[in-house]
């Protein structure tokens, strides 16, 4: 069974069971300001699992792209990447930690087919000190499912990974009590940062084990939380059933949830007991490709390999999401996947234009599942090799430059700004330099690894504390500017035409950014007047409300403007504002929310709506930005 496999046989199962199978949503957060990409498979259902009604019932599952920037620098080991697969489920309210249990267990030994004999599992240790008890009744489930395959499953306590490192594991044991920084989910972390207010709760993570010889020094004795590299962590379970109150206390939730994310490429890594999860088949005939390309062999050439089919495949999926390349935010990120893999390409000996012939490959291992994917393949494949004849040039100019420090003789700090502006690997630079007779100064490395190393600290830090659970906009001035985004979409499409369509937006307390496809620059002519009808309608103070329907209903019979088409799942939610005694809405829109009651609220305070800034965002894509302000 191969990850496509897995993928759909994961979503079958839980059909199956019950569940609603709903469709992936984009690697770039909708109406979400407080991180740049979505990170984890339970983001874009956290407003769900805190308590919101979903459309389409309450047993979920989904495979879900994610996308985690901060894991750059680790990939070329075998199991970092910056994208992945989270297949997973959840429950609102409906069954809990017995049939999850159970349900996983039997998805893992009988439909993908591990060795339950190389399955380990955690569990929460509980807090006195917060009144949390031990989670006895996960260990107790798990030791019955591994009891009917006839395994043993002693339970034993460990504590911190610290704990585990000098402790190590002993024969008969397999379910393992961690504390809460392993066992434990909030958004904000630990027990001490759960959020007031917050649902929260114990974990339960599965771990496949890939034997002893995958354990390597310096990480203590193995265990199932270690980094060693002997368990690889396939799956977690997340078991909401308490709130934190405003004294700090923990009390149990009334209506308890479940969300469990496995990760896609490790399943199918531990199907074939492979612990390189570049050897899997999403991400192998990516490799086989580089092979062919270079002449080379991923044995002596492992890294690069695994980076440049690593960023390839992320860029590729942030160009189906809607990405350009640019010099901030995503398309930053974008540039710098790109760039990273091109540099990478140089080791292997490929220095001429290579992405026309590897990014096909990679749209056509998703082109069956994600329609998406095969629907934008050709403008995916223009958009990066584009940008890879655009760095490619740079490089030509970063030469140049080089060239001009004959003089001196090269230092540590010259050496890593041609390898920040010009994208230049420092190999490439010094093999340069050498051709060039070109003096290289004597710390050079330790100036140059001392910049790197500042500069993997900003990457890492960069988010630190912006995620908040894709919850950033439920105050009311994300509402209003939430609202005012409908309005002006709706004002552009009246004034440009019907063919403007959303590409992307970005909304926060104190402004909205909206991009939209346009070939062409817009007139300040055509900006006062989106201007305008925002206000006109907002002077209407048009009733604001939603409705659901099933999904074709919403947009074939009854005309409801909708980004994504027919990747919404079988039932949608639709916002209608309009004016009090009018025929039809003046926006009629699927939308997950959340939105003011009435658009007069926007003019509160003597705020009217006024557009700051019209720019271009990425070939045939332009970018508003729009406040509501006092001044004129």
């Amino acid at each position: 069974m191969n990850a496509q496999q897995i993928r759909n046989a994961y979503l079958e199962f839980f059909k199956e069971r019950g569940h609603t199978i709903i469709p992936r949503a984009k690697l770039i957060p909708q109406n979400d300001p407080s991180t740049l990409f979505t990170g984890s498979g339970m983001q874009p259902l956290l407003p769900y699992l805190l308590g919101e009604t979903h459309p389409e019932g309450v047993r979920l599952t989904d495979s879900q792209t994610c996308l985690r920037a901060q894991d750059i620098d680790d990939v070329g080991d075998n199991r970092h990447t910056t994208v992945f697969e989270m297949v997973g489920n959840c429950s609102l309210g409906d069954y809990f930690k017995e049939q999850q249990i159970r349900w996983f267990f039997e998805f893992l030994t009988d439909k993908v087919g591990l060795d339950p004999n190389k399955i380990y599992v955690t569990a929460f240790i509980g807090d006195e000190k917060h009144g949390i008890p031990r989670d006895d009744e996960a260990a107790n489930i798990w030791q019955k499912v591994f009891a009917e395959k006839c395994i043993e499953a002693k339970i034993v306590e460990i504590g911190s990974q610290a704990d585990g490192n000098r402790r190590g594991i002993k024969p008969g044991e397999r379910i393992f009590f961690y504390d809460d920084g392993e066992n434990w989910w909030s958004r904000g972390g630990g027990l001490n940062k759960t959020p007031i207010g917050d649902p929260c709760g114990p974990d339960s993570e599965v771990f496949y084990d890939f034997g002893p010889e995958n354990h390597a020094e310096g990480f203590g004795l193995a265990h199932p939380a270690s980094d060693s590299g002997q368990f690889m962590e396939i799956g977690n379970q997340v078991f909401m059933q308490y709130r934190r109150m405003e004294d700090g206390s923990f009390a149990p939730l009334a209506k308890q949830n479940v969300d469990f994310g496995g990760g896609l490429e490790r399943i199918a890594a531990a199907r074939i007991n492979n612990s390189d999860v570049f050897r899997i088949s999403v991400m192998w005939p990516i490799i086989e490709k580089l092979q062919q390309l270079s002449g080379k062999n991923y044995e002596s050439h492992t890294q690069s390999m695994r980076v440049i089919a690593d960023h390839l495949r992320a860029a590729t999926f942030l160009a189906v999401d809607g990405v350009r390349p640019a010099n901030k935010e995503q398309g930053y990120v974008m540039r710098r996947l790109l760039r990273r893999a091109i540099r990478f390409a140089f080791d292997l000996g490929i220095e001429q234009n290579f992405l026309q012939e590897v990014v096909p490959v990679i749209a056509d291992l998703y082109a069956n599942d994600y329609p998406e994917v095969a629907a934008q393949r050709e403008e995916v494949v223009t958009v990066l090799v584009r940008e890879e004849k655009a760095f490619r040039q740079t490089l030509q100019k970063g030469l140049r430059e080089l060239a001009k420090f004959a003089a001196d003789g090269l230092t540590g700090a010259e050496l890593f700004a041609l390898y920040d502006t010009y994208g230049f690997p420092v190999e490439l630079s010094t093999e340069e330099a050498f051709k060039q007779n070109i003096t290289l100064s004597d710390n050079w490395r330790s100036e140059f690894d001392g910049k790197m190393a500042e500069q993997r600290m900003r990457s890492q830090t960069a988010t630190k504390g912006t995620f908040k659970g894709g919850l950033g906009g439920q105050t009311i001035e994300f509402k209003k500017y939430h609202t005012a985004t409908h309005l002006m979409g709706q004002a552009l499409r009246l004034v440009l035409g019907d063919d403007v369509a959303q590409r992307g937006s970005n909304i926060t307390e104190e402004r909205l950014r909206y991009d939209f496809s346009y070939p062409e620059k817009v007139t300040a002519e055509q900006l006062k007047q989106v201007e305008d009808i925002v206000n006109e309608q907002i002077d209407k103070d048009l009733k604001v409300s939603f409705a659901e329907y099933p999904t074709k209903v919403a947009l074939e019979d009854l005309g409801a403007y909708g980004e994504f088409g027919d990747r919404y799942g079988d039932t949608v939610k639709v916002y209608k504002m309009i004016a009090d005694g009018a025929d039809k809405p003046f926006s009629f829109e699927v939308c997950g929310g959340p939105h003011v009651d009435h658009t007069a609220q926007l003019a509160e305070g003597g705020n009217h709506f006024k557009i700051i800034k019209e720019e271009a965002s990425s070939a045939g894509v332009r970018r508003i930005k729009a406040v509501l302000t006092k001044s004129r």
